[in-house]
């Protein structure tokens, strides 16, 4: 989706100020902007935008809904953290509901529905080395026309919201480095998932796209961040050692002194 760079206008992409509010500080915010656990003035912020504080705030509260923020009481937001357990829950959520969707999809998929698929897929290049907001969207659009093919708008509405979530993950991942050969496997699993589907080989469809999420940005970032947060548990751990043997040795310390003062 296009991302002005200046104020809104009653013209372009969004229909209101909120909604541009909304898309601008979650770009930021995915792209990282805007850093986890940054505190954002909403003054400040709407004067960047240069909205006023109502739209900002009805875009923060949709922000806060994805879990992208928390509001505190003095008129700031706090950009949510990232953590190892929601890339850890976030994956078991898509482990779950991609293959079911892709299986739907094979199922229930009509010509016009396909030929949209096949479109979206012809025009969507493996993600550059040094991607930018438009080349995820153009990733989250192709799988979205996926599963709006399952024909279940519930299911729908889940996927959306864990891919609002899983956004920041994937862009955590690009930037922490890529592997080599990534985007070539990624290209060849877009592609046997289309397979699947115009064959109507629903469980072929659901095994392609639990390799796609097993193999996601979202399973490397997860990993880091777990390797990130053990490595700090280590290091606050050995920090505790180290204060309590020199505690001990002060202790032992003070000890002989006083055995020598009385003797």
């Amino acid at each position: 989706m296009q991302r002005p760079d200046g104020p809104p206008t009653t013209a372009g992409p969004y229909q209101t100020k909120s909604e541009y509010a909304y898309e601008t500080v979650r770009a930021q915010i995915v792209s990282g902007a805007l850093t986890p656990g940054e505190v954002v003035h909403q003054e400040v912020l709407a004067r960047q935008l240069s909205v006023s504080i109502t739209p900002l705030r009805e875009a923060l509260r949709r922000l806060q809904a994805e879990g992208l923020v928390e509001l505190g009481p003095h008129r700031d937001a706090r950009v949510s953290t990232l953590s190892a357990q929601e890339g850890r829950d976030i994956l078991e959520m898509r482990r779950a509901l991609e293959p079911y969707a892709a299986s739907l999809a094979a199922e229930r998929h009509t010509d016009e529905q396909m030929t949209r698929m096949r479109q979206a897929a012809n025009e969507l290049a493996p993600i550059p080395e040094e991607p930018g907001m438009a080349d995820l969207e153009a990733h989250r659009r192709f799988h979205d026309l996926v599963y709006r093919a399952a024909g279940n708008a519930l299911l729908l509405e889940s996927l959306n919201r864990l891919w609002d979530k899983s956004d920041r993950y994937r862009w955590y991942a690009l930037r922490s480095g890529r592997e080599e050969g990534e985007r070539e496997e990624t290209s060849e699993q877009h592609e046997a998932l289309l397979h699947c589907i115009e064959s109507r080989d629903a469980e072929g469809a659901a095994k392609a796209a639990l390799d796609h999420v097993d193999s996601s940005l979202g399973v490397r970032a997860a990993a880091w961040l777990e390797e990130s947060r053990s490595a700090a548990a280590g290091n606050r751990r050995d920090h505790a050692v180290g204060r309590d043997q020199r505690e001990r040795g002060q202790g032992r310390a003070a000890t002989a002194a006083a055995d020598a003062n009385d003797a």
